[in-house]
């Protein structure tokens, strides 16, 4: 069997995997480390929770444990779609090279650029970055990547799900063409083996499990829900939820909760939190600050249901995660796959479940088909219980009220007019009679008083009015005299 001291890493990094109570490589870090310290391309493809972070970690601390750093020239960079991933490559580098005197930066958004400027000014060995964040920094002119001598890019079906390909292809064409690259990713979409072929030189190719495969330690089960009513689905697929979560029992010591859309996220944490839920939404919106105070309150065991976006869904290792629950079937089948890989992971078991309405059901079929597998169905938790709306809070009602009554009124040109008052609640006319003299007699006064106090025994002005000026009835008058 294979241990990480048969790889010829770099004593003091060996040390630290060996603090770190590491001794045997998984498939790819035993695949890609050789190669990469040889200094050859290399192109890993696994599955997510195989240990792919630290297959280019290892390899690039011991490359680098010699030399020296210059300022704004980065010796290494490392790419990663999102922010979380990017602060977690961070910690593996910061794990293994506690005896190595290397530095590194860390650029992400949400973070000050005075504070990040201020660490490339003094040199870094590892550079690692956000596609966007690089960009900003390099036109501004802070940063320049000629110095590159080693370069990874993280993840990087994930990066052409989210529009970053064209910012790869840029930042490949500002380092050294003498570069090493270092390639992951879990599946080869034929844009990524197009960026491969043109940006790698005759890499080593490790594949250590089929594209796109989920770990055989997940047991996955499906919900096919079929709501009451249209305007209540959403309230009772959220009971679904919390009904299962109810039925793992203790067996759920904690776990990760996927919408597909942003606005959910935050809808069913404050739902799950209103029915007595220990849960906090994390998604691309919230400042990361608040972001990594989740995270850590999440791995740290202080809180037990993360209710997340696809933005953590990728290379996010939180070793203990005992389910996932789908809210949502994703709209891309590959993100099915990286969801439930936050389970189950170096060998543990663990539970996926997904809920599936009836308009998810095509978007299910296409997951099933890339994983190769039925996926088997569960009972809906709560079809023979009666389903009851749950009320909704301000947020949830303005978000479902252009579906609702309000619409229709609109539709219909405005509110309903209020109905009559009962006949007996209307005046009788008996006194409107009996004033019809005095207000005679007022509409008399204001006449006079309009025609200058002549004696008016003509016929009045039509569509003039009671309140008639004097000096316009005067010029009437002149009129029709003459």
């Amino acid at each position: 069997m294979t241990t990480f001291s048969d790889l010829n890493l770099n004593p003091k990094v060996l040390k630290a995997v060996q603090e770190a109570g590491y001794e045997t490589p998984t498939p790819i870090q035993a695949g890609a480390i050789p190669p990469a310290l040889e200094g050859r391309d290399v192109l890993g493809i696994a599955q997510t929770g195989t240990g792919k972070t630290a297959g280019f970690t290892l390899p690039m601390l011991s490359l680098l444990a010699r030399g020296r750093a210059r300022a704004r020239m980065p010796r290494s960079l490392v790419l990663c779609p999102t922010r979380e991933l990017a602060a977690q490559v961070a910690e593996n580098f910061d794990t293994y090279s506690k005896h190595l005197k290397l530095t590194k930066a860390l650029l992400i958004g949400g973070v000050s650029f005075k504070e990040q400027d201020k660490l490339i000014d003094k040199g870094v060995d590892v550079l690692i970055a956000t596609p966007g964040r690089l960009l900003d920094h390099f036109e501004r002119g802070k940063l320049l990547l000629t110095g590159v001598q080693i370069m990874v890019v993280d993840e990087a079906d994930r990066m052409l799900d989210m529009g970053f390909i064209p910012d790869i292809e840029r930042i490949f064409s500002l380092t050294p063409f003498t570069r090493q690259t270092l390639f992951f990713s879990a599946t080869m979409a034929p844009e990524i083996e197009r960026i491969t072929n043109t940006f790698l030189t005759a890499p080593a190719r490790i594949e250590v499990a089929r594209q796109a495969t989920a770990s055989e330690t997940i047991e996955q089960q499906v919900v096919m829900f079929q709501p009451s009513r249209r305007d209540r689905a959403d309230s009772e697929k959220r009971a679904v939820l919390r009904a299962l979560i109810d039925a793992e029992g203790d067996a759920c010591t904690n776990a990760i909760v996927f919408c597909n859309r942003k606005v959910d996220v935050d809808i069913v944490a404050k739902s799950l939190r209103k029915y007595g839920y220990d849960a906090a939404p994390i998604h691309g919106d919230l400042d990361q600050s608040q972001r990594t105070r989740t995270l850590d309150a999440f791995r740290a065991g202080e809180l037990r249901i993360l209710v997340a976006s696809d933005v953590a869904a990728r290379g996010l290792d939180v070793p203990s995660v005992s389910h996932v629950f789908n809210f949502d079937v994703p709209g891309h089948p590959e993100d099915y796959v990286h969801r439930i890989g936050r389970t189950g992971r170096a060998g543990r078991s663990g539970k996926a479940l997904t809920i599936c309405n009836p308009r998810d059901e095509k978007a299910l079929a296409a997951v099933e088909a890339l994983i190769q597998k039925e996926i088997p169905r569960l009972p809906d938790p709560t079809a023979g219980a009666g389903r009851a709306p749950e009320s909704e809070g301000p947020a949830e009602a303005q978000e479902r009220a252009p579906r609702t009554s309000r619409a229709r009124a609109r539709s219909r040109g405005g509110a309903r007019k209020a109905p009559p008052p009962p006949a007996e609640s209307q005046p009788t006319p008996e006194p409107r009679a009996a004033e019809a003299p005095r207000a005679q007699e007022r509409r008399d006064e204001r006449r006079e008083r309009g025609s200058g106090g002549r004696d008016d025994s003509g016929p009045g002005i039509v569509g003039m009015g009671d309140h008639l000026p004097g000096f316009i009835a005067m010029s009437f008058e002149e009129r029709r005299a003459g």
